[in-house]
């Protein structure tokens, strides 16, 4: 498995678009598929902050995810985020998704940020099991969520 830059391959935003739609479009009621492909799109700017990397095997993309400025419009004050981490059902559970994150997190240190964050509906204990701490729970969007954080060069 090779886990790469979406920059380097832009011909998978559809599909990893159609995937994070059908995933947490309920987050989101009002938006598509297309604006998510846009929004993509502008992840391709070269820089670290924001980024999409994605995992493949051969030519199958398993999964992806993202480390982007801010992942929630009412926490401003907190960044970078990791953001919109998902696998394939069919290769779920094979930790595809924790090598994701790792490799956003080594990224992440090398370009010297401290702290990461994230928001999840339901995979608190996911996050936790990889060393992320709960940094509070709240209604987001009408969706009970909670944000969580881990140290980068602590």
């Amino acid at each position: 498995m090779n886990i790469i830059d979406l920059a380097d391959e832009p011909q998978h935003i559809p599909m990893l678009a159609k995937w994070h739609h059908d995933e947490w479009g309920y987050l989101n009621p009002k938006g598509s598929v297309e604006q998510r492909i846009e929004k993509m799109e502008r992840y391709l700017s070269g820089g670290l902050v924001p980024s999409t990397f994605i995992a493949k095997e051969g030519q199958t993309v398993l999964g992806s995810a993202a480390i982007i400025e801010n992942d929630m419009d009412t926490h401003t004050e907190l960044t970078p985020w990791l953001a919109s981490v998902f696998v394939a059902p069919d290769h779920r559970g094979k930790g595809i998704g924790s090598m994701l994150i790792h490799h956003i997190l080594e990224r992440a240190r090398l370009e010297k940020y401290e702290t990461l964050y994230l928001f999840t509906p339901t995979k608190e204990q996911f996050y936790s099991r990889l060393g992320w701490s709960t940094n509070r729970k709240e209604e987001y969007r009408g969706v009970s969520v909670t944000i969580m954080d881990i140290e980068l060069n602590g």
